[in-house]
């Protein structure tokens, strides 16, 4: 059975444990990054924290909180280490996934637990075929984001033999899928996010739901729990979910640089570094483009949790090219603030350098696909109908 040590059950309660947290994550950063793992400490640190359940409805014992806590969550975590953080967000959202299940299932897994720690492979990179009682289920995924902890996966495949292609998401055991140690990147390396396989492994007919129901809010967990999260759909929550972290991540840049200004010195002219009006514009250009993107992310926050499921196509293609743009701004400011910062950002001791690695990967998550979507976007202002379905 999975246990806190101090559940966090309210919106306050889990910027609180958040806000705890952000020494241990910032103390792991740079070994889970050596590791191309997350700490053992830190997913333990998060779990006695009690923010893993903050999304499962309060019907399997969870908070049942909504996707504005979820946020502020993603943002304090990611000030501190950006794989720490997204590795969280990403943990708690794929149980709001979990419970998009039909209930047997759900009954099955929370039977004696309030969440599971699993990853969520979104690309319908396997095959699917029906069999009685269920599916065998074929396939090799990448970004096992959370495969390191992992006692579910979520994976998606197409359903090719009913005639017309059917995509879907599929929840099997840890124990019938095979990682494979893969993830050697540049950027978010403590993330661990390997690659996984499943080899003909049969999947039970309650442990399948629809891609195109989740996006739309109409799967079998929508229709059981009541919680406003239950109706909303899901580009925007997985958005946020990726989209936080960056955004943390940003405004720590900003801060730090800030701070070693105060402590540096131009090697000509012996003045502070401070002092000079140049770095200060581009301290302070930074400063805007962090904050003008966070302003942009709560909007749509904003909107979302007003709207949800009830928003037409053209405000839910808003919504996630918002988003994406605002991640992008995100990046560009820390470019800013690393060009800035010189040839000693590039030290391997200065976080900076982390920071900008870390945002370059982030942003290349596909829901932050910018050419996707302002496509999206721009078909939708010229009153064409979008080309895909992650809105």
């Amino acid at each position: 059975m999975t246990t806190t040590d101090s559940p966090a059950r309210t919106h306050d309660d889990a910027v609180a444990a958040a806000t705890a947290l952000v020494p241990t994550l910032a103390e792991h950063a740079r070994s889970s990054e050596i590791a191309r793992q997350p700490a053992d400490e830190v997913i333990d640190a998060v779990r006695r924290a009690g923010l893993f359940d903050i999304l499962t409805p309060t019907h399997w014992g969870g908070a049942g909180l909504d996707l504005d806590s979820l946020f502020e969550v993603g943002v304090i975590l990611g000030e501190a280490d950006a794989s720490a953080a997204w590795i969280t967000t990403f943990y708690i959202e794929h149980n709001w996934m979990f419970c998009q299940f039909p209930e047997s299932f759900q009954q099955e897994l929370y039977g004696d637990r309030s969440y599971v720690l699993a990853p969520g492979m979104i690309s319908p990179a396997g095959s699917a075929t029906p069999v009685d009682g269920g599916y065998r289920l074929d396939g090799r995924w990448q970004w096992g984001t959370g495969i390191v902890h992992a006692e579910w996966v979520i994976a998606g495949a197409i359903d090719r033999a009913s005639g017309k292609p059917r995509a879907a998401f599929f929840a099997l055991p840890i124990d019938d899928v095979e990682v494979l140690d893969t993830w050697h990147t540049d950027g978010m390396a403590g993330t661990g996010s390997h690659d996984v396989v499943i080899r003909d492994a049969f999947v039970p007919e309650d442990r399948f739901v629809d891609i195109p129901a989740m996006m739309m809010a109409t799967t079998p967990g929508s229709a059981i729990h009541h919680e406003p999260l239950y109706s909303t759909p899901m580009a925007p929550i997985l958005s946020f979910t990726a989209g936080a972290p960056a955004l943390g991540q940003a405004r720590f840049a900003v801060r730090e640089y800030a701070a070693q200004l105060q402590r540096r010195y131009d090697q000509i002219t012996l003045e502070r570094q401070a002092d000079n009006s140049s770095r200060q514009v581009r301290l302070a250009r930074a400063d805007m483009i962090v904050r003008s993107a966070e302003a942009l992310m709560r909007s749509v926050l904003a909107d979302v949790m007003e709207r949800r499921k009830n928003a037409d196509e053209h405000r839910r293609v808003g919504w996630t090219a918002s988003i994406a743009h605002a991640v992008g701004m995100c990046r560009d400011a820390v470019s800013e603030i690393c060009e800035a910062a010189g040839a000693s950002s590039h030290f391997l001791d200065n976080p900076l350098q982390r920071v900008r690695r870390d945002l370059n990967t982030i942003s290349c998550h596909t829901v932050f696909d910018l050419d996707q979507r302002y496509r999206s976007l721009g078909r939708s202002l010229v009153g064409l109908r979008s080309e895909s379905i992650w809105h």
